[in-house]
């Protein structure tokens, strides 16, 4: 799922190529996208865009006359631009959209319709969207700091709830407790003020040195290469991999779509975190240990 940095990336891209620009058209190609159906999406043909912003993972076009065209990419939604010389292929994608200045197309990967399309009308429509979570990047450490004990949580739960902090999902979310040293597992009350303070710098600094990294990765370009897992990655997608800074293998727990990956030597002493659906089936089999996982993988 597209997160803060991408989603970033994504709206500067936009800004400058449909800021000032007249939506002329949205081809909507599949049922299943359009989630609002007052104002109807027509009545967004022939306004100018107004402004750009992020809201949480969403991105919303902002058009004259106070409509918000708001898109919320979800796992596998993706974005297509074709510039005027290079007109986008017919019914392209879950929808299109036709700008004065080229057409940006919605994608979605695989066979599940997730992503979704609203069309609001007003600033007080738009609100009720918000999650309301934290904006990390403009907020202070005592602001981070309440909204995470605000109710105890593992850090984990608690990075990628969209009512505790906006825009953070699973890959950042392992990146920033990486980086922190902290185990994704840990209470949120149960944190040292070093150890928030410590999460705090880690999740401006995560997400600040991302978005200057595909900024600078993207360029002028439109941003193609939209991905959760990236090879620059600490522990995300890393599995059995190196950890860049101890060389222990990085570890992971499963769960449905969503996955934890961590590294047992710097963020929980060396201890594996128990993973509930192999913990039934081995119950008191179960590695306890870095140590003890690595003599039985290597039997």
């Amino acid at each position: 799922m597209p997160e803060l940095p991408d989603v970033q990336i994504y709206i500067e891209a936009l800004e400058r190529r449909i800021r000032g620009a007249r939506l002329e058209r949205v081809g909507i190609h599949t049922p299943f996208l359009l989630r609002s159906v007052e104002p109807p999406v027509a009545a967004a043909a022939g306004r100018e865009v107004t402004s750009l912003q992020r809201l949480g993972k969403r991105i919303v076009i902002a058009l004259e006359g106070d409509l918000f065209l708001v898109i919320h990419l979800m796992i596998a939604g993706r974005f297509r631009w074709y510039p005027p010389e290079k007109p986008a292929p017919k019914r392209a994608g879950l929808a299109a959209f036709e700008f004065s200045t080229g057409t940006l197309v919605l994608t979605e990967a695989g066979s599940k319709r997730r992503a979704s399309l609203e069309l609001v009308q007003g600033e007080p429509a738009l609100a009720e969207l918000n999650r309301g979570g934290l904006e990390v990047l403009s907020a202070s450490a005592q602001q981070f700091a309440l909204a995470l004990t605000r109710e105890n949580h593992t850090l984990k739960r608690a990075m990628t709830d969209p009512r505790i902090l906006s825009g953070i999902g699973n890959a950042y979310s392992d990146e920033i407790l990486h980086a922190a040293r902290l185990s994704p597992m840990k209470q949120t009350r149960q944190l040292t003020a070093d150890e928030m303070d410590r999460l705090f710098r880690a999740t401006q600094a995560t997400l600040e040195q991302w978005v200057a990294r595909l900024r600078e990765e993207t360029g002028s370009k439109f941003p193609t290469g939209v991905t959760a897992f990236r090879k620059e990655m600490a522990v995300h997608g890393r599995f059995r991999e190196p950890c860049p800074v101890c060389g222990s293998p990085v570890q992971r727990i499963v769960h449905a779509e969503n996955e934890v990956n961590y590294c047992p030597t710097c963020q929980t002493g060396g201890k594996l975190l128990v993973d509930r659906a192999w913990s039934k089936l081995l119950k008191e089999d179960w590695p306890k240990t870095l140590e003890e996982l690595e003599e039985r993988t290597t039997r």
